[in-house]
């Protein structure tokens, strides 16, 4: 099984550690599924900055292949954060940067090179919207991770393109994540993903729920922790075409990512 990460990448700088960390929901996709034992892509685009240079070398460095990433002159994609009892806690962004300067393009060669894979993961950081019409045509299911800080104005655009929509939805009450997820589902073979940190997670098929509790775990750090979800979620689902199993790899997953600082670690300092 090959997959491929397409969108973002960031290194998150932890303000009060003076300590910048890789990420961003594409990059952790692609990296916690290379720990899963699969093979892994990332396709982005990088800044020529200290950050950028972080994170490309991470990635190299854990045989993430970036053959078709682009560079260009200006801020990788950067978030300051800090924690507060193990939950991450956002300060701010410059928004993605480079990646939300030079919007990702197609070409025919990178059209072929994504045929390959298994299944590719994006979502709303990776500033990748208006690439979903052409992903979609490519014959790979696509997965896309709506986050916690969702419009309706973006939802209603998108879920229609994706095959797996996750949601992160501990804002919401049981009952209301349920009534939401099943209002979105858009037909066919969809699956949409609630995960809900400490709550239990919820999968609907258009047809039934499913229900799986979280694995509770003295976290160091929930940062990436739904990535982590997602990309255990992905691998075992499209292995065993079984969404309870699934769900069970998931939560089991995203519990062991919490105890690592940062998405996945590598933390160096910053200037």
């Amino acid at each position: 099984m090959k997959v491929l990460g397409i969108g973002d990448n960031v290194v998150d700088k932890y303000v009060h550690l003076n300590l910048m960390y890789p990420g961003g929901n594409a990059v952790n996709f692609s990296v916690f599924s290379k720990k899963l034992g699969v093979d892994a892509a990332f396709m982005g685009t990088f800044g020529n900055d200290q950050e950028a240079r972080h994170v490309e070398q991470v990635l190299q460095e854990l045989q993430i292949d970036v053959s078709r990433c682009r560079h260009f002159d200006g801020e990788n994609g950067c978030a300051r954060v800090t924690l507060e009892n193990g939950d991450r806690v956002f300060l701010g962004s410059n928004e993605g940067g480079v990646t939300r300067m030079y919007p990702l393009q197609l070409t025919e060669d990178d059209k072929a090179y994504i045929r390959n894979f298994a299944v590719m993961h994006t979502g709303l950081y990776s500033h990748t919207g208006h690439l979903l019409p052409e992903l979609t045509q490519l014959g790979v299911p696509l997965s896309f991770d709506f986050s916690d800080d969702f419009e309706e104005e973006q939802v209603d655009k998108y879920i229609g393109y994706a095959d797996f929509a996750f949601f992160s939805c501990s804002h919401l009450t049981d009952e209301a994540a349920q009534d939401y997820i099943r209002s979105k589902w858009a037909g066919g073979n969809q699956l949409i993903i609630a995960t809900r940190g400490s709550s239990r997670s919820m999968a609907y098929d258009g047809t039934r729920f499913y229900f799986q509790e979280p694995m509770v775990v003295e976290a160091v750090d929930t940062m990436g922790a739904g990535d982590s979800y997602i990309a255990a979620f992905l691998i075992h689902c499209l292995r065993e075409k079984n969404v309870q199993a699934a769900m069970i790899e998931g939560s089991r997953f995203a519990a062991e990512s919490c105890l690592v600082e940062g998405s996945f670690g590598y933390g160096v300092p910053y200037n």
